[in-house]
């Protein structure tokens, strides 16, 4: 059986960021896990201006997009799952999430999603709550595990390695299969769709 694509956004495009160590960390095992082909994405690396298009999505799913966007929708469209890796910027997820997810739409329209948060004291999950909502209007489906990091700054070493791995590790690797089961359904109910 094929791997699945699954992309592992980088939520925080923030000066210091940590986002790329807790991405890399997920990435690791999400590659290791076997039936995924990961795709890092940082959104760091892509033109997100945060004027949309006139024409709301629910009119034109794929308006025209400024030519620094291009590669970052089709690795977008191309993935079967996602990974939202988030920190916590005042109760809710970064700016930069909501300009990629609002310039998008049929590229997450039927593909589940998990999540790892970080921050210091909720870990993320004020951030995931929040995007569950925003995903699901979406029609992608988010996954009930998670990964959350509170105070992460205390859980990862100077080389980016956990202090303690086994409890992170456990909770990514029930999300994993999770996302795993999700995106295979939800892949095989999408061809059956194009097919009829």
């Amino acid at each position: 059986m094929s791997r699945l694509k699954l992309a592992v956004i980088v939520g925080s495009v923030r000066k210091g960021r940590f986002g790329p160590v807790v991405a890399r960390w997920i990435a690791d095992l999400a590659a290791q896990h076997g039936a995924f082909e990961v795709d890092v994405i940082d959104l760091a690396d892509a033109e997100l201006p945060l004027e949309l298009p006139a024409t709301p999505p629910a009119l034109d799913p794929n308006p025209p997009r400024p030519d620094g966007m291009t590669d970052l929708t089709r690795r977008l469209g191309a993935a079967d799952a996602f990974v939202v890796v988030t920190p916590d910027y005042n109760r809710s997820f970064p700016a930069v999430l909501k300009a990629v997810i609002d310039w998008h739409v049929t590229e997450w329209d039927a593909k589940t999603v998990g999540f790892v948060g970080y921050s210091g004291t909720s870990g993320g999950l004020l951030a995931i709550e929040s995007l569950r909502q925003v995903f699901n209007e979406l029609n992608a489906h988010t996954v009930r595990g998670y990964v959350s990091f509170p105070r992460y700054y205390l859980m990862f070493d100077e080389h980016g390695d956990l202090r303690e791995p086994e409890e992170p590790t456990g909770a990514a690797k029930a999300m994993l299969d999770q996302l795993h089961w999700w995106a295979r359904a939800l892949t095989d109910a999408r061809s059956t769709l194009s097919r009829s």
